[in-house]
Protein backbone atom coordinates (compact mmCIF):
# COMPACT_ATOMS: atom_id res chain seq x y z
CA UNK A 1 0.00 0.00 0.00
CA UNK A 2 1.26 3.49 -0.83
CA UNK A 3 2.33 5.84 1.92
CA UNK A 4 -0.26 8.43 2.90
CA UNK A 5 0.73 12.06 2.47
CA UNK A 6 0.89 14.16 5.60
CA UNK A 7 -0.92 17.20 4.15
CA UNK A 8 -0.02 19.47 7.04
CA UNK A 9 3.64 18.64 6.53
CA UNK A 10 3.35 18.95 2.75
CA UNK A 11 1.75 22.38 2.94
CA UNK A 12 4.32 23.62 5.45
CA UNK A 13 6.92 23.48 2.64
CA UNK A 14 5.04 26.16 0.66
CA UNK A 15 5.03 29.60 2.31
CA UNK A 16 2.44 30.93 -0.16
CA UNK A 17 -0.16 28.43 1.07
CA UNK A 18 -0.18 29.97 4.53
CA UNK A 19 -2.34 32.80 3.15
CA UNK A 20 -5.26 30.41 2.70
CA UNK A 21 -5.52 31.28 -0.99
CA UNK A 22 -6.60 28.32 -3.14
CA UNK A 23 -4.13 27.89 -5.99
CA UNK A 24 -5.94 25.91 -8.68
CA UNK A 25 -3.99 27.00 -11.78
CA UNK A 26 -1.10 24.65 -11.06
CA UNK A 27 -0.80 23.36 -14.63
CA UNK A 28 0.22 26.91 -15.50
CA UNK A 29 2.74 27.01 -12.67
CA UNK A 30 2.90 25.42 -9.24
CA UNK A 31 3.86 27.11 -6.02
CA UNK A 32 7.53 27.08 -5.10
CA UNK A 33 8.84 24.92 -2.26
CA UNK A 34 10.76 26.70 0.51
CA UNK A 35 13.80 24.51 -0.21
CA UNK A 36 13.94 25.92 -3.73
CA UNK A 37 13.62 29.55 -2.67
CA UNK A 38 16.36 28.99 -0.08
CA UNK A 39 18.69 27.64 -2.78
CA UNK A 40 18.05 30.60 -5.08
CA UNK A 41 18.67 33.01 -2.19
CA UNK A 42 21.84 31.18 -1.19
CA UNK A 43 23.21 31.27 -4.73
CA UNK A 44 22.53 34.97 -5.25
CA UNK A 45 23.90 35.96 -1.86
CA UNK A 46 26.92 33.68 -1.68
CA UNK A 47 28.04 32.50 -5.14
CA UNK A 48 26.72 34.97 -7.71
CA UNK A 49 29.78 35.10 -9.96
CA UNK A 50 30.65 33.94 -13.48
CA UNK A 51 31.51 30.28 -13.97
CA UNK A 52 34.84 28.76 -14.91
CA UNK A 53 37.36 30.97 -13.13
CA UNK A 54 40.08 29.63 -10.83
CA UNK A 55 39.17 31.63 -7.73
CA UNK A 56 37.28 29.84 -4.96
CA UNK A 57 33.85 31.45 -5.23
CA UNK A 58 33.75 30.80 -8.96
CA UNK A 59 34.63 27.16 -8.31
CA UNK A 60 31.67 26.90 -5.92
CA UNK A 61 29.39 28.57 -8.45
CA UNK A 62 30.61 26.27 -11.23
CA UNK A 63 29.91 23.16 -9.17
CA UNK A 64 26.44 24.35 -8.25
CA UNK A 65 25.45 25.09 -11.85
CA UNK A 66 27.39 22.52 -13.85
CA UNK A 67 27.25 19.56 -11.44
CA UNK A 68 24.60 19.90 -8.73
CA UNK A 69 21.79 21.13 -10.99
CA UNK A 70 22.29 18.52 -13.74
CA UNK A 71 22.65 15.73 -11.15
CA UNK A 72 19.30 16.61 -9.61
CA UNK A 73 17.55 16.76 -13.01
CA UNK A 74 19.25 13.50 -14.06
CA UNK A 75 17.68 11.73 -11.07
CA UNK A 76 14.24 13.15 -11.80
CA UNK A 77 14.46 11.94 -15.41
CA UNK A 78 16.26 8.73 -14.36
CA UNK A 79 18.74 9.57 -17.10
CA UNK A 80 22.03 7.75 -17.48
CA UNK A 81 24.36 10.75 -17.26
CA UNK A 82 24.45 14.46 -16.48
CA UNK A 83 25.84 14.89 -20.01
CA UNK A 84 22.28 14.20 -21.20
CA UNK A 85 20.76 17.17 -19.33
CA UNK A 86 20.09 20.58 -20.91
CA UNK A 87 18.73 23.60 -19.03
CA UNK A 88 16.71 26.37 -20.65
CA UNK A 89 14.47 29.24 -19.64
CA UNK A 90 11.34 27.22 -20.48
CA UNK A 91 10.33 23.99 -22.18
CA UNK A 92 9.47 26.01 -25.29
CA UNK A 93 13.01 27.43 -25.38
CA UNK A 94 14.51 23.98 -24.87
CA UNK A 95 12.49 22.46 -27.70
CA UNK A 96 13.21 25.37 -30.04
CA UNK A 97 16.93 24.96 -29.35
CA UNK A 98 16.75 21.20 -29.82
CA UNK A 99 15.06 21.48 -33.21
CA UNK A 100 17.51 24.18 -34.29
CA UNK A 101 20.28 21.74 -33.45
CA UNK A 102 18.64 19.14 -35.72
CA UNK A 103 18.42 21.28 -38.86
CA UNK A 104 21.20 19.42 -40.65
CA UNK A 105 19.71 16.00 -39.89
CA UNK A 106 16.29 16.43 -41.50
CA UNK A 107 15.68 15.79 -45.20
CA UNK A 108 12.88 16.89 -47.51
CA UNK A 109 10.13 14.29 -47.38
CA UNK A 110 10.87 13.13 -43.84
CA UNK A 111 7.70 12.71 -41.80
CA UNK A 112 6.99 14.00 -38.30
CA UNK A 113 4.10 12.60 -36.26
CA UNK A 114 3.01 15.00 -33.50
CA UNK A 115 0.11 15.57 -31.14
CA UNK A 116 -1.84 18.82 -31.47
CA UNK A 117 -1.39 19.59 -27.79
CA UNK A 118 0.53 22.39 -26.08
CA UNK A 119 2.43 24.32 -28.74
CA UNK A 120 5.72 23.46 -27.01
CA UNK A 121 5.34 19.92 -28.32
CA UNK A 122 4.13 20.77 -31.82
CA UNK A 123 5.38 24.24 -32.75
CA UNK A 124 9.14 23.64 -32.83
CA UNK A 125 8.70 20.46 -34.90
CA UNK A 126 6.36 22.24 -37.34
CA UNK A 127 8.88 25.03 -37.78
CA UNK A 128 11.69 22.52 -38.36
CA UNK A 129 9.54 20.69 -40.92
CA UNK A 130 8.86 23.96 -42.75
CA UNK A 131 12.57 24.85 -42.80
CA UNK A 132 13.61 21.46 -44.16
CA UNK A 133 10.64 20.39 -46.31
CA UNK A 134 9.45 17.64 -43.99
CA UNK A 135 5.81 16.51 -43.71
CA UNK A 136 3.80 16.87 -40.49
CA UNK A 137 1.10 14.39 -39.49
CA UNK A 138 -1.08 14.80 -36.39
CA UNK A 139 -2.12 12.08 -33.96
CA UNK A 140 -5.56 13.38 -32.99
CA UNK A 141 -7.65 12.35 -29.97
CA UNK A 142 -11.09 10.80 -30.46
CA UNK A 143 -14.19 10.73 -28.17
CA UNK A 144 -14.59 8.08 -25.49
CA UNK A 145 -18.24 8.84 -24.69
CA UNK A 146 -20.66 9.05 -27.65
CA UNK A 147 -22.86 11.38 -25.59
CA UNK A 148 -20.01 13.85 -25.04
CA UNK A 149 -18.06 14.80 -28.17
CA UNK A 150 -15.53 16.65 -26.00
CA UNK A 151 -14.56 13.51 -24.05
CA UNK A 152 -11.57 12.93 -26.30
CA UNK A 153 -8.45 10.87 -25.60
CA UNK A 154 -5.47 9.50 -27.50
CA UNK A 155 -5.62 5.90 -28.70
CA UNK A 156 -2.55 3.94 -29.79
CA UNK A 157 -4.53 2.31 -32.60
CA UNK A 158 -4.95 5.77 -34.15
CA UNK A 159 -1.21 6.44 -33.96
CA UNK A 160 0.23 3.28 -35.50
CA UNK A 161 -1.24 3.80 -39.02
CA UNK A 162 0.55 7.16 -39.20
CA UNK A 163 3.96 5.44 -39.12
CA UNK A 164 5.54 4.84 -42.54
CA UNK A 165 8.98 4.16 -43.99
CA UNK A 166 9.50 7.94 -44.11
CA UNK A 167 8.81 8.57 -40.42
CA UNK A 168 11.67 10.47 -38.80
CA UNK A 169 10.21 11.98 -35.59
CA UNK A 170 7.36 10.95 -33.30
CA UNK A 171 6.54 13.61 -30.67
CA UNK A 172 3.73 13.27 -28.15
CA UNK A 173 2.67 14.39 -24.67
CA UNK A 174 2.85 12.02 -21.71
CA UNK A 175 -0.15 13.86 -20.25
CA UNK A 176 -2.46 16.53 -21.60
CA UNK A 177 -2.64 19.97 -19.99
CA UNK A 178 -6.26 20.20 -21.18
CA UNK A 179 -7.67 16.66 -21.24
CA UNK A 180 -6.02 15.48 -18.05
CA UNK A 181 -5.47 12.01 -19.48
CA UNK A 182 -2.18 10.15 -19.22
CA UNK A 183 -0.87 8.45 -22.35
CA UNK A 184 0.62 5.01 -21.54
CA UNK A 185 4.14 6.08 -22.45
CA UNK A 186 6.00 2.76 -22.45
CA UNK A 187 3.21 0.96 -24.31
CA UNK A 188 2.99 3.76 -26.88
CA UNK A 189 6.73 3.81 -27.53
CA UNK A 190 6.83 0.02 -27.88
CA UNK A 191 4.03 0.23 -30.46
CA UNK A 192 5.91 2.96 -32.35
CA UNK A 193 9.20 1.02 -32.34
CA UNK A 194 7.38 -2.08 -33.60
CA UNK A 195 5.61 -0.16 -36.38
CA UNK A 196 8.86 1.55 -37.35
CA UNK A 197 10.56 -1.82 -37.76
CA UNK A 198 7.66 -3.24 -39.77
CA UNK A 199 7.55 -0.19 -42.07
CA UNK A 200 11.31 -0.13 -42.56
CA UNK A 201 11.90 3.41 -41.34
CA UNK A 202 15.64 3.79 -40.99
CA UNK A 203 16.11 6.44 -38.29
CA UNK A 204 13.28 7.41 -35.94
CA UNK A 205 13.63 9.43 -32.76
CA UNK A 206 10.90 9.85 -30.17
CA UNK A 207 10.29 13.08 -28.26
CA UNK A 208 8.19 13.21 -25.10
CA UNK A 209 6.64 16.31 -23.55
CA UNK A 210 6.35 15.66 -19.80
CA UNK A 211 5.39 19.19 -18.74
CA UNK A 212 1.86 18.14 -17.65
CA UNK A 213 3.08 14.73 -16.42
CA UNK A 214 6.09 15.47 -14.22
CA UNK A 215 4.19 17.04 -11.28
CA UNK A 216 2.06 13.90 -10.91
CA UNK A 217 4.04 10.83 -11.96
CA UNK A 218 7.64 9.68 -11.95
CA UNK A 219 9.57 9.98 -15.20
CA UNK A 220 11.86 7.19 -16.41
CA UNK A 221 13.52 7.94 -19.74
CA UNK A 222 15.66 4.78 -19.65
CA UNK A 223 12.74 2.44 -19.08
CA UNK A 224 10.66 4.30 -21.67
CA UNK A 225 13.38 4.10 -24.37
CA UNK A 226 12.83 7.71 -25.38
CA UNK A 227 15.30 9.99 -27.20
CA UNK A 228 14.13 13.41 -25.97
CA UNK A 229 12.12 14.39 -22.92
CA UNK A 230 11.30 17.82 -21.49
CA UNK A 231 9.61 19.23 -18.40
CA UNK A 232 9.27 22.57 -16.62
CA UNK A 233 10.60 22.89 -13.08
CA UNK A 234 8.23 25.76 -12.38
CA UNK A 235 5.35 23.29 -12.64
CA UNK A 236 7.14 20.84 -10.34
CA UNK A 237 7.49 23.13 -7.30
CA UNK A 238 10.68 24.77 -8.57
CA UNK A 239 11.92 27.98 -10.21
CA UNK A 240 11.07 29.21 -13.69
CA UNK A 241 13.41 27.02 -15.72
CA UNK A 242 13.19 23.82 -17.73
CA UNK A 243 15.21 20.65 -18.16
CA UNK A 244 15.58 18.71 -21.39
CA UNK A 245 16.86 15.13 -21.63
CA UNK A 246 18.69 14.13 -24.81
CA UNK A 247 19.88 10.52 -25.10
CA UNK A 248 23.69 10.59 -25.20
CA UNK A 249 24.05 8.73 -28.51
CA UNK A 250 21.47 11.05 -30.07
CA UNK A 251 23.17 14.11 -28.62
CA UNK A 252 26.45 12.97 -30.12
CA UNK A 253 25.24 11.85 -33.55
CA UNK A 254 22.04 13.78 -34.34
CA UNK A 255 22.29 17.17 -32.67
CA UNK A 256 24.61 19.93 -33.89
CA UNK A 257 25.96 22.65 -31.65
CA UNK A 258 24.11 25.97 -31.61
CA UNK A 259 26.57 27.72 -29.27
CA UNK A 260 29.65 29.80 -30.06
CA UNK A 261 31.76 28.09 -32.71
CA UNK A 262 34.98 28.06 -30.66
CA UNK A 263 33.51 26.13 -27.72
CA UNK A 264 34.48 22.45 -27.51
CA UNK A 265 31.09 20.97 -26.62
CA UNK A 266 30.77 18.16 -29.16
CA UNK A 267 29.95 15.42 -26.66
CA UNK A 268 28.10 17.44 -24.03
CA UNK A 269 24.62 18.87 -23.54
CA UNK A 270 26.14 22.35 -23.38
CA UNK A 271 25.92 22.38 -27.19
CA UNK A 272 22.20 23.19 -26.74
CA UNK A 273 22.66 25.90 -24.09
CA UNK A 274 23.52 29.10 -25.96
CA UNK A 275 24.54 31.77 -23.48
CA UNK A 276 24.09 29.39 -20.58
CA UNK A 277 21.04 28.97 -18.30
CA UNK A 278 20.04 31.22 -15.39
CA UNK A 279 22.60 30.15 -12.81
CA UNK A 280 20.59 30.84 -9.66
CA UNK A 281 17.58 29.03 -11.16
CA UNK A 282 19.59 25.93 -12.06
CA UNK A 283 20.91 25.76 -8.51
CA UNK A 284 17.40 26.42 -7.21
CA UNK A 285 16.19 23.23 -8.91
CA UNK A 286 18.33 21.20 -6.52
CA UNK A 287 15.71 21.92 -3.85
CA UNK A 288 12.98 20.02 -5.73
CA UNK A 289 14.33 16.48 -5.32
CA UNK A 290 14.90 16.72 -1.54
CA UNK A 291 11.36 18.02 -1.15
CA UNK A 292 9.89 15.15 -3.16
CA UNK A 293 11.97 12.58 -1.29
CA UNK A 294 10.75 13.97 2.04
CA UNK A 295 7.15 13.06 1.28
CA UNK A 296 7.45 9.44 2.43
CA UNK A 297 9.42 7.73 5.22
CA UNK A 298 11.27 5.56 2.71
CA UNK A 299 12.89 8.62 1.09
CA UNK A 300 12.21 6.95 -2.25
CA UNK A 301 11.10 8.84 -5.36
CA UNK A 302 8.87 6.03 -6.61
CA UNK A 303 7.05 5.89 -3.27
CA UNK A 304 6.68 9.68 -3.23
CA UNK A 305 4.95 9.76 -6.60
CA UNK A 306 2.73 6.84 -5.63
CA UNK A 307 1.64 8.80 -2.56
CA UNK A 308 1.11 11.91 -4.71
CA UNK A 309 -1.05 9.98 -7.20
CA UNK A 310 -3.11 8.38 -4.44
CA UNK A 311 -3.85 11.73 -2.78
CA UNK A 312 -4.65 13.40 -6.09
CA UNK A 313 -7.36 10.81 -6.76
CA UNK A 314 -9.15 12.20 -3.69
CA UNK A 315 -9.13 15.59 -5.41
CA UNK A 316 -10.24 14.30 -8.80
CA UNK A 317 -13.19 12.15 -7.72
CA UNK A 318 -15.52 14.74 -6.09
CA UNK A 319 -14.94 17.34 -8.80
CA UNK A 320 -15.58 14.91 -11.66
CA UNK A 321 -18.55 13.42 -9.80
CA UNK A 322 -20.12 16.88 -9.59
CA UNK A 323 -19.36 17.91 -13.18
CA UNK A 324 -20.65 14.65 -14.70
CA UNK A 325 -23.76 14.28 -12.51
CA UNK A 326 -26.99 13.98 -14.56
CA UNK A 327 -28.21 17.41 -13.46
CA UNK A 328 -24.99 19.06 -14.63
CA UNK A 329 -25.07 17.20 -17.93
CA UNK A 330 -28.66 18.38 -18.36
CA UNK A 331 -27.46 21.92 -17.56
CA UNK A 332 -24.97 21.70 -20.43
CA UNK A 333 -21.73 20.96 -18.57
CA UNK A 334 -19.30 18.90 -20.64
CA UNK A 335 -15.96 17.72 -19.36
CA UNK A 336 -13.31 18.21 -22.01
CA UNK A 337 -11.20 15.06 -21.91
CA UNK A 338 -11.29 12.12 -19.54
CA UNK A 339 -14.61 12.07 -17.64
CA UNK A 340 -13.53 9.33 -15.25
CA UNK A 341 -11.14 9.26 -12.32
CA UNK A 342 -8.50 6.62 -11.76
CA UNK A 343 -4.76 6.46 -12.22
CA UNK A 344 -5.06 7.11 -15.97
CA UNK A 345 -5.60 10.83 -15.41
CA UNK A 346 -4.06 13.74 -13.53
CA UNK A 347 -6.05 16.36 -11.55
CA UNK A 348 -6.23 18.82 -14.43
CA UNK A 349 -9.94 19.06 -15.21
CA UNK A 350 -11.37 21.13 -18.05
CA UNK A 351 -14.99 21.76 -18.95
CA UNK A 352 -17.33 23.94 -20.99
CA UNK A 353 -20.98 24.92 -20.55
CA UNK A 354 -23.02 24.51 -23.75
CA UNK A 355 -26.66 24.17 -24.77
CA UNK A 356 -29.63 26.45 -24.25
CA UNK A 357 -28.10 28.11 -21.19
CA UNK A 358 -24.54 28.16 -22.50
CA UNK A 359 -21.95 30.21 -20.66
CA UNK A 360 -18.67 31.64 -21.84
CA UNK A 361 -15.71 30.08 -20.04
CA UNK A 362 -14.51 33.55 -19.11
CA UNK A 363 -17.84 34.26 -17.43
CA UNK A 364 -17.53 31.17 -15.26
CA UNK A 365 -14.05 32.23 -14.19
CA UNK A 366 -15.26 35.81 -13.61
CA UNK A 367 -17.48 34.56 -10.78
CA UNK A 368 -14.51 32.87 -9.11
CA UNK A 369 -12.51 36.07 -9.46
CA UNK A 370 -15.32 38.10 -7.92
CA UNK A 371 -15.62 35.70 -4.99
CA UNK A 372 -11.89 35.98 -4.36
CA UNK A 373 -9.55 33.53 -2.67
CA UNK A 374 -9.48 31.04 -5.56
CA UNK A 375 -7.36 31.11 -8.69
CA UNK A 376 -8.54 29.27 -11.81
CA UNK A 377 -8.34 30.24 -15.50
CA UNK A 378 -10.01 29.93 -18.88
CA UNK A 379 -8.59 29.81 -22.42
CA UNK A 380 -6.75 27.48 -24.77
CA UNK A 381 -3.66 27.25 -22.53
CA UNK A 382 -1.37 27.13 -25.57
CA UNK A 383 -3.07 23.93 -26.76
CA UNK A 384 -4.60 26.00 -29.56
CA UNK A 385 -4.73 23.20 -32.13
CA UNK A 386 -6.48 20.84 -29.72
CA UNK A 387 -9.19 23.33 -28.74
CA UNK A 388 -9.63 24.52 -32.33
CA UNK A 389 -10.22 20.97 -33.56
CA UNK A 390 -12.94 20.06 -31.06
CA UNK A 391 -16.41 19.50 -32.48
CA UNK A 392 -18.91 21.09 -32.03
CA UNK A 393 -16.71 24.16 -32.46
CA UNK A 394 -15.66 26.22 -29.46
CA UNK A 395 -14.45 29.81 -29.36
CA UNK A 396 -10.73 29.08 -29.28
CA UNK A 397 -9.78 32.16 -27.31
CA UNK A 398 -12.52 31.57 -24.75
CA UNK A 399 -11.50 27.91 -24.68
CA UNK A 400 -12.30 25.90 -21.58
CA UNK A 401 -12.55 26.43 -17.85
CA UNK A 402 -9.60 24.66 -16.28
CA UNK A 403 -9.14 23.66 -12.65
CA UNK A 404 -5.66 22.21 -12.24
CA UNK A 405 -4.70 20.74 -8.89
CA UNK A 406 -1.61 19.12 -7.38
CA UNK A 407 -0.85 17.18 -4.23
CA UNK A 408 -0.70 20.18 -1.88
CA UNK A 409 -4.35 20.99 -2.64
CA UNK A 410 -6.94 19.64 -0.21
CA UNK A 411 -10.36 18.01 -0.48
CA UNK A 412 -11.74 21.00 1.43
CA UNK A 413 -10.44 23.31 -1.32
CA UNK A 414 -12.15 21.17 -3.93
CA UNK A 415 -15.41 21.39 -1.98
CA UNK A 416 -15.09 25.18 -1.87
CA UNK A 417 -14.75 25.27 -5.66
CA UNK A 418 -17.76 22.98 -6.08
CA UNK A 419 -19.83 25.32 -3.91
CA UNK A 420 -18.93 28.24 -6.17
CA UNK A 421 -19.75 26.17 -9.26
CA UNK A 422 -23.18 25.44 -7.82
CA UNK A 423 -23.82 29.18 -7.68
CA UNK A 424 -22.44 29.70 -11.19
CA UNK A 425 -24.55 26.97 -12.76
CA UNK A 426 -27.76 27.58 -10.82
Amino acid sequence: MSAVLDLEKVRSHFPSLQSGYIFADNAGGSQCAREVADKVYDYLCNSNVQLGADYSVSQISTRRVMVDGPESAMKLFNAHSTDEIVFGASSTVNMENLTRGMDNQIQAGDEFVITGEHETNGGPWKKLAKRRGAVVKTWNPTPLNPNNPYSVAYKIEDLVPLITSKTRIVAFNAASNILGSIVPVKETIKAVRKAVKEQGAKHVEISLDCVAYAPHRRMDVQDWDVDFCVFSFYKVYGPHTSALYVRHSTLKNTVSSIVHHFLDVHHTSYKLQPGGPGYELVYGTTGVLPYLLSLTPSNDLKASFEAIAEHEQKLIDPLLHYLTAPEQVERGVRVVGDEKGGMERVPTISFVVVGKKAMKSKDVVKVFDAKGGVGIRYGHFYAYHLIDDLEPKLDTDDGVVRISLVHYNTVQEVQRMIEILKEVLA
